[in-house]
């Protein structure tokens, strides 16, 4: 899979395409992450992406015209009027419009080849962005950021970790949290005792059923005190 991510912070994106899963991730050849300056595509000489508002009121706006141009340039035809459009291809805006991001919602994006991702800043995009350039805008959470490149980032690790042979072992990729409509398990390592306090003795016994007739219990017993909402939108347990 290939992600093109437009921004105008692009060292923003380093340190995290090139540590952990992701990285492992671009080594093994499964992604390509390709991090974009939008003031390449600016027009005039100060490189301005941005400009105030109609109508008056704060903040600055991302104009259409370089953003046209990025999504334009990369795909190598104009996305409006439409000349054509690639099924394999989705150009998603990082805004608190969208739809919230759960890992329910996230798996769809699995079947795209190619996701273009813009990551703006201040009070947003002009809305003919959003109207005619994107296929869609995708949020990830009911709370303001500084700009676009933080969900852009999230987007992507929550999408990369489920790309088949990122994760060494996919089981632990479908017993997480949100997976089965439940938080996870509780988990514990060595040592069996600390500080007086220990490990459940089921876990040590070598009896799997009884493992995970527990793990099952306690995933249902956390849901049901940390986050009882899961539980609602599931239709209950």
């Amino acid at each position: 899979m290939i992600f093109d991510v437009v921004t105008i912070f692009p060292n923003m994106f380093a340190p995290v395409i090139c540590e952990s899963i992701i990285k492992r991730a671009v080594n093994k050849g499964l992604v390509k992450i390709n991090i974009h300056d939008l003031r390449q595509w600016a027009y005039d000489k100060h490189k301005s992406v941005d400009d105030t508002s109609y109508g008056s009121g704060c903040g600055m706006v991302f104009k259409p015209e370089p953003l046209f141009a990025a999504v334009e340039g990369l795909l190598g035809y104009k996305k409006y009027p439409v000349e054509k459009k690639d099924k394999n291809i989705r150009v998603v805006l990082m805004g608190p419009q969208g739809k919230t991001l759960t890992q329910a919602s996230v798996k769809r994006f699995l079947k795209y080849e190619r996701l273009i991702i813009l990551a703006p800043r201040y009070e947003g995009v002009d809305e003919r962005v959003r109207e005619h350039l994107v296929d869609e805008e995708v949020s990830i959470g009911d709370y303001v950021l500084s700009g676009g490149e933080l969900p852009a980032m999230v987007f992507i690790d929550t999408l990369v970790r489920l790309i088949p042979g990122v994760v060494s072992d996919q089981d632990s990729v479908k017993n997480e949290s949100f997976e089965n409509g439940l938080l996870d398990f509780p988990h514990y390592t060595k040592p069996a005792e600390f500080r007086g306090l220990q490990v459940p003795a089921i876990l040590m016994s070598g009896h799997h059923a009884k493992v995970e007739e527990w793990r099952k219990k306690k995933a249902l017993e956390l849901t049901k005190k940390l986050r009882p909402d899961i539980l609602k939108k599931s239709g209950g347990r």
